[in-house]
């Protein structure tokens, strides 16, 4: 499952690696946008196969982030 990030904004942080297992809801990276720092959450539990970004990378809405295979 392919997911994209809700905002426009830099990524701040990623949490978990490329093979990671990840559960629903799991933060996976945080997000910055105006000053705000926005979670980045597993829509599903799977392990994280892919990660489509980089730390400071701007993103923007409906861009995927990463994906999951559960």
């Amino acid at each position: 499952m392919m997911w994209e990030s809700e905002v426009t904004g830099n990524v701040w942080k990623l949490l978990f690696e490329v093979g990671a297992t990840v559960a629903a809801g799991d933060v996976i990276m945080i997000l910055e946008s105006m000053k705000m720092e926005i979670p980045v959450e597993a829509p599903v539990s799977g392990v994280l196969s892919e990660i489509l970004v980089a730390t400071q990378e701007q993103v923007q809405e409906e861009q995927v982030v990463a994906v999951i295979e559960n």
